[in-house]
Formats: C-alpha cells, structure tokens, sequence
C-alpha cells in the first residue's frame, strides 16, 4: 500500500478514507515558523497541524494575520491546532487543570477558536496540564472539566471537536491522563457530544496499550490521530511499532479523520517521508 502526503487511504465498504497530516511544531523546524507551510506543500502534503505557535495566549492582530497568509499562501490547510498549553519547551503540558492557568487557558479560547474558524480548522488540542502538589486532584479535575466545557461550547460555535490526549508518563511524569481509559473518563465526565479522544498512538504504545485493539475496539470515539514510532518518536519504519497494519486498521475500520505526523525525524525533515512509499 502507498501512503503519500495528499492520498486518501481507502478502506473496505467506505467511499472516503483518512490522509496524512504533518505537524508543523515538530517537522520543518529547521525552518522559520511562517516558512513552514510552504515546505509541507512542497513536500506533498495539503494539511497541517498546529501546537500553539505564539508565546502568549492572546498574540497581536499582526501575528495571527502573518500566520494565516503563509498557510493561505500555500495551498494548505490547518486540520489540527492546540489551545495554548504553557510553555511547552519548560515543561508545561496544558493550563486546563490548575486554578491559577485558568485565566489564562480562558483567554486563549476565543482567540485560538477564532483562528481555527478562519483556516477551516475543526479539531482543537487542549492538553490537560501537569498535576499541581499543592491542590487536590479532586479540584483540578472540576477546574479542567469547567474549561473543558468552555472550549467545547466556543468549538461548538465553528462545528468543530475539542479533543482530548493521553500521553505516556516517561518524558510527561506530571501529566495525569497516560491511558485511553483515562482520557474517556474525562470525556464522559464533560458529558458533550462535541468533545472526542485525540488517539496519539506512540504516546498510548508507550504506556503499553494494544493500539490495534484501540483502533479495533473503539475508533467511534476518536476526533483525531497521530503517530510517531516507538522507541524514539521518530518516523514510522525506525522504531518497532507496527505501522503498515496500524495504516491498514484504520483504513478498515472507516476511521475518516487526518493522522497527524507528530514525529522528530531522523535528519532532515523533508528526507523522512520515504516511508510513505512502501
């Protein structure tokens, strides 16, 4: 089976099926942010994904403006964007769940769905957020539920989903939600239909998960999905996940979204799509 970056992969009884995404924050950082864009089209893709690419939640006019013309430019389209989590590079890994990031995460949503409206983006990221010591679990799950909900209600309003991620406890030792299990008792607990489960496959193979069961067993409640190999997060084919049949599970099951490319690859970014070939 070829997977290239603008293909759609079919799959049995379906007329559609899933194509590639690359997310910019991690592929072509060898480039200046605004470049980007350009450097996927070149590459083969016609979408792109995006953590939260500015330093503050509410970033100027000029800024958001700049970004959206160098997708526009071109000819891509931004799938996937992540509310503003913190400083990422320091360790933070979401503001849903601490009282004091709550304002901040508040302030982002409006601004981040406004952006996401614009470029025809209908999937936002909010990542939970580190767990605080100093206050209890129990409050910083009904902060996060409460923020949740905000997001879920501002996406609403673009006919978009809020997902929501697991990712695995060895490099996020503070980030509490490591399981599907855990990321669904979230999403039940908000109790909206337009909040779904972002399906980081190399995050969930790290923890030990079945990402095939996964996928076999619950691929409905999924409103996105990334990938990178395991061990190292580098691009399919250089770790030991098996990603031919994990391309080819999705395809059968009817899984109709994007998959994100969220790997670190090994050289040059544009060298690490000889995978899709074969």
């Amino acid at each position: 089976m070829t997977l290239s970056g603008r293909e759609k992969v079919p799959f049995a009884g379906g007329d559609g099926g899933f194509a590639f995404d690359v997310n910019l924050s991690i592929l072509f950082t060898e480039l200046p942010l605004l470049e980007r864009p350009e450097a996927a089209a070149k590459a083969g893709f016609d979408a792109i994904e995006l953590w939260w690419p500015f330093d503050g939640p509410v970033p100027a006019d000029l800024e958001l403006d700049r970004l959206r013309r160098a997708i526009g430019d071109a000819g891509v389209r931004l799938v996937g964007l992540n509310f503003d989590a913190g400083d990422m590079a320091a360790g933070d890994r979401g503001l849903l769940s601490d009282p004091r990031t709550t304002d901040r995460f508040r302030a982002n949503v409006e601004v981040a769905a406004g952006l996401a409206e614009s470029l025809g983006c209908r999937v936002l990221n909010a990542l939970y957020g580190n767990s605080a010591s100093d206050v209890p679990v129990e409050a910083q799950r009904e902060v996060a539920l409460g923020n949740l909900l905000l997001a879920a209600e501002a996406a609403a309003g673009i006919d978009a989903v809020v997902v929501v991620e697991a990712l695995n406890s060895h490099e996020n030792p503070r980030y509490p939600i490591t399981s599907s299990a855990a990321a669904f008792a979230v999403i039940d607990d908000v109790g909206v239909p337009n909040v779904a489960f972002l399906a980081d496959l190399y995050h969930l193979h790290r923890m030990g998960e079945d990402v095939l069961a996964l996928i076999d067993e619950s691929v409905s409640r999924f409103g996105h999905v990334q990938v990178a190999d395991d061990p190292g997060r580098g691009q399919p084919g250089s770790g030991g996940m098996p990603y031919q049949e994990i391309f080819e599970r999705l395809a059968s099951v009817g899984y109709r979204g994007h998959v994100g490319l969220e790997y670190r690859p090994t050289g040059p970014s544009a060298d690490s799509f000889a995978w899709r070939n074969g």
